[in-house]
């Protein structure tokens, strides 16, 4: 059996299609399946309680020298040729 290049082509790029298409499915029905149990899951809403005011947090000297030393790393340079003027947690 000698099959034509363009029918080999054509059964090729259809076989891909139909699995994407089954990929697709499939991602789609799992995605609905875990919102279903999402749902399920979730405990009630409860009344809104105030957040306790939160206080920054301490950085210690042993964190500053950590991220000195790494930020000189990064640049290649020394130590004492970086100054850094403040810290906070993004």
């Amino acid at each position: 059996m000698d099959y034509s290049h363009l029918f080999v082509c054509l059964m090729g790029m259809g076989t891909v299609f139909f699995g994407l298409i089954c990929l697709i499915l499939l991602v789609s029905l799992m995605g609905r399946i875990c919102q279903a149990t999402e749902r399920k899951t979730a405990p009630a809403p409860t009344a809104a309680v105030p957040a306790a005011p939160v206080s920054a947090p301490v950085i210690g000297p042993e964190l500053v020298a950590a991220i000195s030393a790494a930020i000189a790393e990064d640049m290649g340079t020394d130590v004492s040729a970086i100054r850094i003027h403040s810290i906070r947690k993004i």
